[in-house]
Parts: C-alpha cells; sequence; structure tokens
C-alpha cells in the first residue's frame, strides 16, 4: 500500500483535481419546522411591498425631484404626481380554477394555449389605500406580470385612469467585488433535464458525460481541463416517473419497479460523478420533491450510492451559492417558463434580465406559480446581484453578459435540456467565458 502511494505521488503525470472554496446561501430558501396555519397569500405581497417600496421611495427624489410621491387613494384628475405600488395584470385568458367544473357543461372545448395573453388585456396598479388602471403607451401588458412593484409618473385622467408618462424599476441589486482574475482556468458544468426513465433519455450519452468530467475519455490535453473542473451542478429534472404511477392510489406490485428504476439508475450515475468531483443536484418540477417554490432539497435516502460521499450536495430549488468568492444563483426553470405563459419576450434571456431589473427572482409567484405561504418574508426577492444567474431546463442554449448602472457585470446563461439536446455547458471561472460539451450517439454521418 505505502509502495503504491509513492508511486502515484512520483508520477510526474498523474492529474490531480483542482479544488475550489465553495459556500452554501440555501440557508433563505430552506423551510425549517414553518407549518401551515391557514395563513393567506396576501401577506407575501404585503411584505414585498413594502421592501419594494422603501426601495423605490429612496430613489424617487433622484428620479422626478419636484413630483410628490402619492398614494391611489390620493390621487387628483390632471395633477402629477408619483405612485408606488405592486402591478396586476388582468387577464381575459388566464386560466380559472373554476373552469375545471364549468367545462363539463361547457359546448365549446376549453382551449389550453402555450401563452394566455390576450389583446384585451390591461395592467392595474395597487398600494394600500386602492387601486387603479393605467393607461398610456408606456405600459405594455405585454411586458409586464401580476407581482411585480414599480414607480410609475403621471396623472389621473378624467375617466378615473392613470396615465403613465415614465416608469421607474428598482434595478438591479448591488454586486459584491467580483473576484480579481486568477491565472489558473477552473470551471463549472452545468447540466439539467435528464430526465432518467424517459422515453427521450440516453444512458449511454449520459455515460460519455460523465465519463469526460470525470476525466475517463479522451486525450492527455482533454484529461487535464476534465481535471481543472471544481463542480458540477445539476439543475433539476433528473428523473421522469410516468404520471399514471402518480395518481395517488395504491400502486401495484408490478409498478413497484418503474417506481424506483429511475432513482437508482440516477444514483449510480450520480455515484461515479461524486466519487470524482463535488456534485449539487437541485430538484425540478418533475423530480420527487415539493411542488410549490422553494422546493426543498431531495431527500439523500433517494441516493444510498451518491449519499456517502460529501462531495455530493443535495440543494433547494431556487440554489445560491459562493465558489471562489463568485456568486451563482439559479433555478431550475419554473420561474422563468411561467413568464413565459404570461408575458412576452424575444428570447429566455430576456425573461432573466427582466426578473433582476425588478429585484424579484418569481415575481409570478405566489398569483400563478406556486409558492409557500410566508408571512414574515420573501425569500425571493434579490439583496444581491450574482456573478452568474443560471436557469435550467430550457429549449435551448443561449448566454450573454448584463451590465448595470453600477458596473454589475452577470453572466447569463440559459441551460438546455440534457435527454434532447446532449448539451452541458461549461463556465470558467477565470474568465466568466461559457463553452459547449456536446455528447452525441448518432452513428449516422
Amino acid at each position: 500500500m505505502g509502495e503504491d502511494t509513492e508511486m502515484r505521488e512520483g508520477d510526474p503525470n498523474l492529474l490531480e483535481r483542482k479544488q475550489a472554496t465553495y459556500r452554501s446561501l440555501d440557508e433563505r430558501y430552506e423551510i425549517h419546522g414553518e407549518r401551515y396555519k391557514g395563513q393567506q397569500y396576501s401577506q407575501i405581497y404585503f411584505t414585498r411591498l413594502h421592501h419594494m417600496r422603501n426601495l423605490l421611495s429612496s430613489v424617487t427624489p433622484k428620479w422626478k425631484p419636484h413630483v410628490p410621491v402619492n398614494t391611489v387613494l390620493e390621487l387628483e384628475a390632471g395633477k402629477e404626481c408619483i405612485i408606488i405600488g405592486t402591478i396586476y395584470k388582468h387577464m381575459k385568458l388566464k386560466p380559472c380554477v373554476l373552469d375545471e367544473y364549468s367545462k363539463e357543461r361547457s359546448v365549446v372545448p376549453l382551449v389550453r394555449p402555450h401563452n394566455f395573453m390576450h389583446p384585451d388585456d390591461y395592467l392595474v396598479l395597487e398600494d394600500d389605500s386602492g387601486r387603479v388602471k393605467l393607461t398610456g403607451e408606456l405600459v405594455s401588458p405585454s411586458t409586464f406580470v401580476t407581482g411585480i412593484v414599480l414607480a410609475l409618473h403621471g396623472k389621473e385622467t378624467g375617466g378615473g385612469e392613470f396615465l403613465v408618462q415614465d416608469i421607474l424599476e428598482a434595478g438591479l441589486p448591488p454586486q459584491i467585488e467580483r473576484p480579481h482574475d486568477s491565472r489558473e482556468d477552473k470551471y463549472v458544468v452545468f447540466v439539467s433535464g435528464l430526465n432518467v426513465g424517459s422515453d427521450t433519455f440516453n444512458p449511454l450519452q449520459f455515460q460519455l458525460l460523465v465519463d469526460h468530467v470525470t476525466g475517463h475519455l479522451g486525450d492527455e490535453n482533454e484529461q487535464e481541463i476534465a481535471s481543472q473542473i471544481v463542480r458540477l451542478v445539476i439543475a433539476g429534472n433528473s428523473v421522469e416517473i410516468s404520471q399514471c404511477l402518480l395518481t395517488g392510489q395504491n400502486i401495484a406490485s408490478k409498478d413497484h419497479a418503474k417506481l424506483s428504476e429511475p432513482i437508482k439508475e440516477l444514483d449510480i450515475l450520480l455515484t461515479q460523478l461524486a466519487a470524482a468531483m463535488p456534485v449539487d443536484i437541485m430538484p425540478g418540477s418533475n423530480d420527487p420533491a415539493n411542488f410549490s417554490l422553494p422546493q426543498q432539497p431531495l431527500h439523500r435516502c433517494l441516493f444510498p450510492g451518491a449519499s456517502v460521499y460529501n462531495t455530493f450536495l443535495s440543494c433547494t430549488n431556487p440554489h445560491e451559492f459562493e465558489l471562489d468568492g463568485a456568486r451563482f444563483l439559479g433555478t431550475s426553470g419554473q420561474n422563468i417558463e411561467d413568464l413565459d405563459k404570461y408575458s412576452d419576450a424575444k428570447s429566455k434571456l430576456e425573461f432573466m434580465e427582466r426578473t433582476l431589473r425588478w429585484r424579484h427572482l418569481a415575481p409570478t409567484a405566489p398569483n400563478t406559480l406556486g409558492c409557500y405561504p410566508y408571512t414574515d418574508k420573501d425569500p425571493f426577492l434579490l439583496e444581491s446581484c450574482p456573478h452568474v444567474y443560471f436557469v435550467g431546463n430550457q429549449h435551448k442554449y443561449e448566454t450573454s453578459v448584463l451590465q448595470g448602472p453600477d458596473k454589475q457585470l452577470v453572466r447569463l446563461i440559459s441551460i438546455p435540456r440534457f435527454c434532447e439536446t446532449g448539451v452541458a455547458i461549461m463556465l470558467n471561472l477565470r474568465s466568466f467565458e461559457c463553452h459547449v460539451l456536446s455528447f452525441s450517439t448518432n452513428l449516422d454521418s
């Protein structure tokens, strides 16, 4: 044993995996001992409005120095002022739970469109004193969603509506100092949408990824790059269990294997990864975790093999952490997918930018996105600007750099579903540049 150790230590060709300092910031998303006691969701809106109003009130004097800040109740026709409140978007096509009961009596079949926007949609601003309908070219209903807090400059019209002349968003939050450029390369790999157990899952394709990042594939150059990977982040939807097994009824003994096999297969793959490097796994909408945000960590008993290693970390969704001083924030995609249903943008990256500018990770929660009914806080409020903001389970890979007015720099990453694209993303911690790892088992030319 001693001789083998001496040989390994003396081997000049031996590659050791690089290390990076890691600090989890998931505590704000963890639900400890909190119980549902009949509390209403209005509390989370009150908390959000109070926090954001204080923030916006502090910057309105610089924005419009001579314009007074009024409540909705204090509006006077023709008098210019600023009002601060929560946006509510009235949507004609927004699904209603009562439709599930009325559809049986309806002759016209209910259509489930991808996007619920309609030309007749309009915006309302609401504060503690009341609400007022918004008009004007600046307040495009297609851009905004229910739940965001804005400061609006304008005046009340004769018809009792508020004509918006200018809009102030909270803007990007302050950012901690970016780590100084290191001389050595270190990489973080992001992957999502493995969907182990689904028809689209290709075991060989994912095994290629595992072998590549653990250094078992490629030439010396590729193995050296693999040794510089300091962390792998799995951003949700790692397994897919057939919906017919999740009806709440007792499962037949012959179907038990269908329920457990995808998780067992995932554990085998995670064990290989955790034996070689630190791994973070986040829950997604398809995973065996709570449905509402913030999703709590997948239970370690699901992964008896991988959880033996202290390099294996089951995380919350959203997931926030620091790596060598760089701050990362990401979700498994539910917040962006919900924005895509109730608003419009050129790309998923634009939705990501909006959440940063609105200083809220999931503005549509709890209106259309499941959320825990907090009473004294809103954990999705962004108090610090990340250096890297990633979202999993998207249709394609996209990335850009967002620059804020106070020199904030954010690398935005849209991570595609691996089971559909065979693509993982590699981020260089030194330069914050990204490149694609693409794996294919198609032998056709």
